[in-house]
């Protein structure tokens, strides 16, 4: 966890900390690396942000006064926890400038750079839909219900790293879990009926079968579009069944030679496409009751650096 060295200055030389001292200072954070950047992550939904969070709270754990601190792990999640809301909070304001709907950044999880995603509330804490649910929230209010659903934290612990009352911390996660949980009935289906209607969505797009598109998706569906102002993208969510259909086929009819591949992003199926030009765009779904009832389209460059090939 310690920053690559190359041309940079030191930080841990510029603390006056030793050499041996740091290296037990990254070893202690390595240890909980994967929890914490998942946390990080959820928070944020932004897997850059992250990194540069775990950075910072590397060099905060450098000075600390390591002895005294009885369980690293919940000292580092109270410092990942307050850096994060700390972003989320300075980009509020940023984010009124952004160019057209802003999605999450998708996560190749396969294998997860989060740890095992070894239960339902990790994997789906990790997902597109609830990530974009979630920005609705304030920064209190998403801590306290990241912390509680996919980590499963009891309240006294997430009041201690909040610096709030225990009382506070309920209300939190209480208005959080209201103001989400009738969009959260509409992504109910498991992985693979996810991965199934994906497929099919796909197959009729390329077909250019608008009523095959149209009877895939739900008649409220929305499709969200993420080109950051860098790449072709709708500026505005495209509402209902006929108006998505329309849309893809459009792309696709277009665009011929689109190239596609099948992975998996935020514990997920998912498709990568690539157009000739180069241009990419992840594309995921959420569904319910046989039908997909949310797309999520991000081709921003930016939020696809951690895609290869």
């Amino acid at each position: 966890m310690e920053p690559d060295r190359g041309d940079q200055p030191d930080p841990a030389a510029d603390r006056g900390v030793t050499t041996s001292a740091a290296a037990q200072a990254a070893g202690a954070l390595q240890a909980h690396r994967p929890m914490l950047l998942g946390l990080a992550y959820r928070l944020l939904g932004s897997l850059h942000d992250a990194e540069d969070v775990l950075q910072e709270a590397y060099l905060r754990w450098l000075g600390a006064d390591r002895e005294s601190v009885a369980e690293p792990r919940r000292y580092l999640s109270r410092v990942v926890t307050r850096l994060a809301l700390d972003r989320l909070r300075a980009r509020q304001a940023a984010r009124e400038t952004y160019v057209g709907p802003w999605l999450p950044e998708p996560v190749p999880t396969a294998p997860s750079p989060f740890g095992p995603l070894d239960s339902v509330e990790l994997r789906d804490s990790l997902s597109a839909a609830l990530l974009h649910l979630l920005e609705r929230l304030t920064p209190p209010e998403r801590a306290v219900y990241v912390l509680h659903t996919a980590f499963a934290l009891p309240y006294a612990e997430i009041a201690e790293i909040l610096d709030r009352s225990v009382a506070d911390c309920r209300q939190l996660h209480h208005r959080a879990a209201a103001r989400i949980i009738d969009d959260r009935r509409r992504f109910t289906a498991g992985p693979a009926e996810q991965r199934r209607l994906l497929d099919a969505f796909l197959a009729a797009a390329r077909d250019g079968d608008l009523d095959g598109l149209t009877k895939l998706v739900a008649a409220d569906a929305t499709a969200w579009t993420d080109g950051g102002g860098a790449v072709s993208a709708a500026l505005n969510p495209v509402h209902g069944a006929d108006r998505i259909a329309r849309f893809f086929a459009g792309i696709y009819g277009r665009r011929p030679t689109v190239e596609w591949a099948s992975l998996e992003l935020n514990g997920g199926p998912a498709l990568l496409l690539r157009w000739p030009s180069g241009v990419r765009y992840t594309l995921t779904v959420a569904a319910a009751h046989g039908r997909i009832t949310n797309l999520y389209l991000v081709g921003n460059p930016a939020k696809l650096s951690a895609l290869s090939g």
